[in-house]
């Protein structure tokens, strides 16, 4: 059954995926058994109770506690995939991963209808950015007088992430609610304006040179919301480094030096002096 149901699941690329995969299966499974039971025991109560079975209306009811035990059974399997499986497995995604990982720090924010992706450079710093610096070409804000963001990298719609290293990406939207969705990765978040919210999970298969997966938008958030879509690579460690240096801002070009507006007259040597006759 685990089979026939991950066969109509996105693959699983990340490392807990199988945890939420697996949680999916068995609240799955105990859909289908209260979908069979409650089923068999509608079909029961229809032949039970049927006029010619019943003539007379019975105002007592069930008379055993079978039906209770039944119902303690369904909610202490609910109390284990809760308690024992889902907030211990909450609380593990929603920690984030430890400085000594070197996890790969993003910020995605949303807006009609597009992905910004904000990259910090080699300096590993996000520069600073301010909501009256956005401009249509400039549309995280970024402040182009903050030496630490001359080395950041922006992007549209394109996600980069390196196999095997942990990414914490910071979620936040422009203007409306927007739902950040990586369904190879099993994560998603809310963008909502104001706050920053955190996920991170850890890629575990490295894309094509072709090949690239969704950044999907789960929340309703227009009429341009079906375009909102984007594209997530996954790339080795070497093929990172490599894509972070080609898409490096360029450095700006050393200036000349300026010649001085009055500039003081050289001195020049002295003559030895000559004289006639």
């Amino acid at each position: 059954m685990r089979d026939f149901i991950m066969k109509y699941m996105p693959p699983d690329y990340s490392l807990h995926g199988k945890q939420i995969d697996d949680l999916i299966f068995m609240v799955h499974v105990l859909m289908a058994i209260l979908f069979v039971g409650w089923g068999l025991y509608f079909l029961y109560v229809l032949y039970r109770f049927s006029e010619k079975r019943s003539p007379r209306a019975d105002y007592v009811g069930v008379r055993t506690h079978a039906s209770s035990y039944i119902e303690m059974g369904v909610a202490a399997v609910e109390v284990i995939l809760l308690v024992v499986i889902s907030i211990p497995a909450w609380y593990r995604w929603a920690t984030p991963p430890d400085k000594s990982k070197n996890p790969l720090e993003i910020r995605v924010v949303a807006e009609q209808f597009a992905w910004n992706v904000h990259y910090p450079g080699a300096d590993g710093v996000f520069g600073r950015t301010a909501v009256t610096l956005v401009t249509a070409s400039n549309p995280l804000g970024l402040d182009p007088e903050d030496p630490k963001g001359k080395d950041d990298i922006v992007t549209l719609n394109q996600l980069h992430l390196e196999k095997d290293r942990p990414a914490l990406i910071h979620v936040t939207s422009k203007d409306v609610i927007h739902s950040f969705k990586l369904p190879v990765m099993r994560a998603e978040q809310d963008a909502i304006p104001g706050m920053s919210v955190s996920i991170h999970f850890t890629p575990t298969k490295a894309s094509g040179a072709d090949d690239h997966w969704e950044i999907a938008c789960a929340q309703l958030c227009g009429l341009g919301h079906y375009r909102m879509r984007g594209q997530m690579a996954v790339h080795t460690k070497a093929d990172f480094a490599k894509w972070l240096s080609e898409n490096a801002p360029a450095a700006p070009p050393a200036e000349a030096p300026v010649a001085p507006a009055n500039p003081i007259p050289e001195a020049t040597p002295a003559q030895p002096a000559t004289h006639s006759g």
